[in-house]
């Protein structure tokens, strides 16, 4: 039996500061959104820009990498797949959110603050998560 593949591929600025938090076993887990944006000419003439948004949970330590050095409004590059999870709130109305579990992150831009960051981290993901 073969699978369908849900592999995702995106790029774009981070909306907010990523946000770690552990699992009661102790697992870090961060996360954090992005918006990918596209935009293009109507035959009128007019200019039209769509940007979605969408939230990207990592685990382990790619999570703590991208808690450390991920920041609003950074480009990225994210692989990962999607997920979709169902629950109830507390009126007992069911709730859906679709988001995508992060396994690579590329960080696109510098930081101005150092230099040095960008070595140490993209060093880091590569003997985590291999190119």
């Amino acid at each position: 039996m073969t699978r369908g593949l849900n592999k995702v591929l995106l790029i774009g600025r981070i909306g907010r500061d990523p946000e770690m938090r552990y699992t009661p076993s102790g697992k870090p887990v961060t996360t954090f959104s992005i918006a990918t944006s596209r935009s293009w000419n109507a035959s009128n003439g007019d200019k039209h820009t769509e940007t979605d948004w969408f939230n990207i949970v990592a685990w382990g330590n790619l999570a703590e990498i991208c808690k450390q050095h991920l920041s609003k409004n950074r480009l990225v590059y994210i692989e990962g797949r999607l997920q979709t999870r169902q629950w109830e709130d507390a009126d007992g109305n069911k709730k859906t959110s679709t988001e995508i579990v992060a396994n690579e992150m590329i960080m696109l831009d510098e930081k101005k603050d150092s230099s040095n960051d960008q070595a140490e981290v993209k060093e880091g993901i590569e003997d985590e998560y291999p190119l």
